[in-house]
């Protein structure tokens, strides 16, 4: 699995952990509907660090609470 990957399960899984739709982590953390589809239907694999930053403060949750999964362990070698 790749970050780009293991960002985008972890979006859907903290939707399902909270009981949220996509739109509506969209609208908790001010970040479009395109920008979010793109990362969860895999057209995006470079999401930023500020993107998830405002996505974790939509949750009230840390950037270390975002990356605190299994999701991230063992991800492949991104440089070749």
């Amino acid at each position: 699995m790749n970050i780009g990957e293991a960002v985008k399960l972890r979006i859907l899984e903290l939707c399902r952990t909270y009981d949220i739709s996509i739109n509506r982590l969209c609208t908790m953390s001010g970040i479009t509907q395109s920008t979010v589809n793109n990362i969860v239907n895999g057209r995006n694999n470079s999401t930023t660090i500020s993107t998830i930053k405002k996505i974790c403060d939509g949750l009230n949750i840390t950037v270390e609470d975002f990356f605190h999964s299994e999701l991230f362990r063992g991800l492949e070698q991104e440089i070749k």
